[in-house]
């Protein structure tokens, strides 16, 4: 049972406010509020009113034309709000995805007294070296990415032999990255596991009319949604769809989303030209929730897919949570947190990550969508019993409460 005493968290995020993010937005700015937990939360300025938003406040810095002036700006906000903070008032000061802000923020944290926890939701140094020599790669003279490798690379150090082990506690997506999180020296029994989550009430609020595309109204469609930017891979599935349209020649493909870089939009463009697959494919670009929704349940499948390896094995995908929420047949592949939501919920499909896997799975599902919907009901339960944020919030609440009685 959660604690009556308030408790008060200092939060710096590195995203734009307000966060789409919903393990910033929904879980500490609308459900832990309800068990007492109250968030500050301090990030970068986005396109909407950074309004509270159910945080006790929401700091943003002032808007800048540079770049760095931009970056220098935030930086000292963030330090300027953990110097102020105050054991009566800030019962945490937590940091999420920023080392060298960590760093600052933990020193400070110590001087006050205060406790200080980290968010692991990516691990962003090893994405920075990662993408840095795949660029150094193609282009080996840019200094910009040489740069960038050095700065992940000395970022790693500090991450993992100063933040992490130095934090009061980490909390981390899945429990693949806390297992790797231990292989790296981190203490087991000062880590704990927050995986995605779906606000399930916001589906519940109101029925969900699905629609579909009106030139796809009788065809069979298979719906992604999600970020479409280049290390997702995403081309995978366009394979698949060429192999999926054997058997279901109308087949066609909905990506509800887009990518921030638009080059990445191109590359995707021009895969689907070279299998002939312009007319198969649409791309919506980014939609409200009242938009998405309503394409996603109109769809006669969703697929998740992740592109295995150290970076993303450790991740928790949302989509995956989503569909099996709306109700809908869902197909996965065999990323560690999908196979674990699959294996235990028994209401989609599991994959391997070949073009062929992928396709294979999706065409059983098409063969029978009625059989596959009955199976895909056994998915709403689940979600709202275990990544319901109405369960995970009650218990990141009892662990916030526990470590500050601990620590006490």
């Amino acid at each position: 049972m959660t604690s009556s005493l308030p408790l008060h968290i200092l939060q710096l995020v590195p995203e734009p406010l307000p966060s789409y993010r919903a393990d910033v937005s929904t879980l500490f700015g609308k459900y832990l509020p309800r068990h007492q937990v109250y968030c500050d939360i301090v990030g970068k300025p986005g396109s909407g009113s950074a309004d509270a938003n159910g945080f006790t406040s929401c700091s943003t810095p002032a808007r800048h034309t540079g770049r760095w002036r931009q970056e220098l700006a935030f930086f000292i906000l963030c330090l300027r709000k953990v110097w102020f903070a105050t054991p009566a008032r800030c019962d945490v000061i937590q940091v999420r995805d920023m080392v060298s802000i960590g760093l600052f923020s933990m020193l400070i944290a110590r001087i006050k007294g205060i406790p200080f926890t980290y968010w692991v939701s990516f691990l962003m140094c090893d994405g920075r070296i990662e993408r840095s020599r795949a660029e150094l790669a193609r282009r080996p003279g840019s200094l910009h990415y040489r740069l960038a490798l050095c700065k992940g690379l000395l970022e790693k150090v500090l991450f993992y032999k100063v933040v992490l082990a130095r934090a009061d506690h980490v909390f981390v997506q899945s429990e693949t990255m806390k297992r790797g999180m231990i292989e790296r020296g981190i203490a087991s029994d000062k880590m704990t596991v927050v995986p995605m989550g779906v606000d399930t009430e916001i589906l519940k609020a109101g029925v969900i009319v699905p629609r579909r595309l009106p030139q796809w109204d009788t065809l069979p469609v298979i719906a992604y949604l999600g970020t479409l930017d280049r290390s997702r891979q995403i081309e995978i599935l366009f394979d698949a769809l060429v192999i999926v349209r054997r058997n279901h020649p109308t087949a066609r493909l909905l990506l509800i989303g887009s990518s921030p870089t638009p080059s990445d939009l191109d590359l995707l463009h021009n895969h689907a030209q070279s299998l002939g697959m312009d007319d198969a494919i649409h791309i919506t670009g980014w939609l409200s929730s009242a938009e998405a929704l309503p394409l996603l349940l109109g769809a006669d499948v969703g697929v998740s897919y992740l592109p295995r390896g150290s970076l993303l094995d450790v991740n928790s995908p949302t989509k995956l949570l989503e569909y099996l929420a709306l109700g809908m047949p869902a197909v996965g592949n065999d990323n560690p947190d999908q196979a674990q939501v699959l294996g235990d919920s028994a209401a989609g499909w599991l994959s391997a990550s070949t073009p062929e896997a992928l396709a294979e799975t999706l065409s059983t599902v098409l063969d029978n969508n009625n059989a596959a919907r009955a199976k895909a009901a056994a998915g709403v339960a689940y979600i709202e019993q275990h990544r319901s944020y109405r369960v995970l919030s009650a218990v990141l609440a009892q662990r916030y409460h526990s470590l500050l009685g601990r620590l006490a």
